[in-house]
């Protein structure tokens, strides 16, 4: 079983989560805090394997919260706010849920966290120190480390690649999220084939999937605009010409 703390200032956000630890087999609840300081006091007590933590709260923030604990616990945010997700992953979050979610994405959280908490071997000649994004193979996939995990992507469902801050939201044909990768645009940029074009200074687009250009922006469905950078408008107008049939 994983022992778990639910941690929310709003009574009935803490009670969803309460809930949902109770319909999750391996998963036991040990305590449920309305704050940050409440929680503090229960761990200088008892121990947790993790923490459901909500981010805004009074006091001391959820962020903060964890990253005062000597030895904290495995995390899982729970917040409002999309924007807190990379700084999730500076105190090593498992996952963050975007409120409001439903069971489904919350047993989500729970499994990452039973594949944290259940060590498996790494592959022959992978270490520490192995890269975080693999070069692209004959099946036409990379591989990418987000959230602990290393995941297989097609590099043709890459629909395009979006620069943040150090890290890299790559969005990805049929999923729901982007992927976040700690990750430079030139180390991806190297390891793309050429449908692929750096458009802005925070944009590598896959030409394929682009329906149209309007301006200075290209459109990827109707509610995606991406701006085309002055430094790369020369190079995508080339591109165009190629491609160009009428008068």
């Amino acid at each position: 079983m994983i022992r778990c703390m639910a941690i929310d200032d709003e009574p009935l956000a803490l009670q969803q989560v309460v809930t949902y630890i109770n319909k999750v087999p391996f998963l036991e609840l040990v305590a449920q805090c309305q704050s940050a300081l409440e929680a503090r006091q229960f761990l200088e007590q008892d121990t947790v394997d993790a923490i459901f933590c909500d981010i805004n709260m009074p006091d001391l923030n959820g962020m903060d919260f964890i990253k005062s604990l000597t030895t904290p616990p495995l995390v899982v945010f729970t917040t409002a706010y999309a924007e807190y997700a990379v700084e999730g992953f500076k105190v090593n979050a498992v996952d963050y849920l975007l409120k409001p979610f439903g069971l489904q994405d919350f047993q989500r959280a729970a499994n990452r966290l039973k594949e944290r908490l259940s060590p498996q071997p790494l592959p022959a000649g992978r270490g520490d120190n192995a890269p975080v994004v693999s070069g692209a193979t004959e099946d036409d996939t990379i591989f990418l480390k987000t959230e602990y995990r290393i995941v297989k992507v097609a590099i043709s469902n890459i629909r395009y690649i979006e620069a943040m801050s150090e890290y890299l939201k790559v969005h990805v044909e049929g999923e729901g999220k982007p992927i976040i990768t700690l990750l430079s645009m030139k180390k991806i940029e190297e390891r793309l084939p050429d449908y692929f074009m750096r458009i802005h200074r925070s944009y590598i687009v896959n030409l394929k999937m682009i329906q149209e250009v309007n301006k200075n922006r290209i459109i990827m469905d109707k509610d995606t605009f991406l701006p085309i950078g002055d430094m790369y408008k020369d190079t995508f107008q080339r591109y165009l010409d190629t491609k160009f049939l009428g008068k």
